[in-house]
């Protein structure tokens, strides 16, 4: 029984779920976990959308029913022995922040639905397909087998997940399928101006403050071919932007014709650290997260950082490095 069959068979012999998603929660995850649940309300199921976190402020338009519920102790624990979760967008159950603390081992099953590249110690059972542009193409395949009719609210909120994790329609995992999930999409209310513009044309002016700040920092390595940028809670501090609004800032280097490797280091206001990374296609940078306790996709991937700034740069610099060199080489 393949991933999407046992995804069909595992929403109908049970009653009661709770979906979640990964920390810092973006369009794809906000997007997914919306779209199924009101599949899941459709079919008269039982739904809590419980996360670690609040999401970011330019994604509550995905949520207008206020579905997503950020996690409680006091509300949330007691729930899990009687429902099963659904991990959307990714296969980590390390990565969910504090909910694989507390729900992950109390849940009476635990299925993913994920299109990031599987981790080699990942052991989690569900519909994981790496070739998907998005989690939410994935659930509205779902959703459209379960029999359940996609409306306005479910349109924009799948429009928007598989527009921000194709790069608006440019990522190398885009295919016909996207574009037809696409097209079923606006044909059910989906209007593509619109999301563009809650997405990307919503930032504050700290934001553009924020990005004049981080592109101060960048690195040119490897002949002009590795791009380094580095954003400290101070930089947030000085330009008064959300921790968020740093996100897109990875893509900017990889305009250039001649980088292939864009790194972005970026501390959080609670002074935690983490490391992104995006690839036109040479270099797997899901495999070189991996190494670091991460993951992702081949051309886009992150980690947290368990070591200092400086410690860690150079060693995602000497693999980064070495990856791209054996790519230029033929070396696989």
């Amino acid at each position: 029984m393949n991933g999407f069959e046992k995804a069909i068979r595992f929403f109908g012999e049970n009653n009661r779920f709770i979906l979640t998603t990964h920390e810092g929660a973006d369009a794809d995850g906000i997007g997914a976990e919306v779209i199924l649940a009101r599949a899941l309300r459709f079919l008269d199921k039982n739904v809590r959308v419980v996360n670690a976190d609040t999401i970011q402020s330019r994604y509550e338009f995905l949520d207008p029913e206020n579905m997503l519920e950020r996690f409680d102790e006091s509300v949330h624990s007691g729930l899990a022995e009687a429902y099963a979760l659904v991990v959307l967008d990714s296969a980590d159950l390390l990565n969910l922040g504090v909910i694989s603390d507390t729900i992950v081992p109390k849940a009476i099953r635990v299925f993913s639905i994920d299109h990031h590249e599987k981790t080699k110690d990942s052991s989690v059972d569900g519909y994981l397909d790496p070739s998907a542009s998005s989690t939410c193409e994935m659930v509205v395949r779902l959703i459209e087998k379960l029999g359940v009719p996609i409306d306005g609210i479910s349109a924009r909120a799948a429009f928007a997940g598989i527009v921000y994790d194709t790069g608006s329609f440019i990522y190398p995992k885009t295919n016909a399928a996207t574009f037809k999930t696409a097209l079923t999409l606006v044909e059910a209310g989906a209007v593509p101006t619109e999301i563009y513009r809650a997405m990307y044309e919503s930032a504050s002016v700290g934001a553009l403050i924020l990005q004049k700040l981080v592109l101060s920092t960048l690195e040119l390595h490897e002949g002009g071919r590795i791009a380094v940028q580095t954003m400290l809670k101070s930089d947030l501090e000085q330009a008064g932007a959300g921790y968020e609004e740093v996100e897109p800032l990875i893509n900017i280097p990889l305009r250039s014709k001649d980088i292939e490797v864009s790194i972005l280091f970026k501390e959080s206001p609670e002074g935690r650290l983490r490391c992104s990374l995006r690839s036109k296609g040479a270099v797997n940078v899901s495999i070189l997260a991996q190494n670091f306790g991460g993951g992702g996709h081949k051309t886009a991937a992150g980690f947290k950082c368990a070591r200092g700034l400086a410690e860690t740069k150079v060693e995602v610099l000497q693999k980064v490095t070495a990856a791209l060199r054996a790519a230029s080489s033929g070396v696989r």
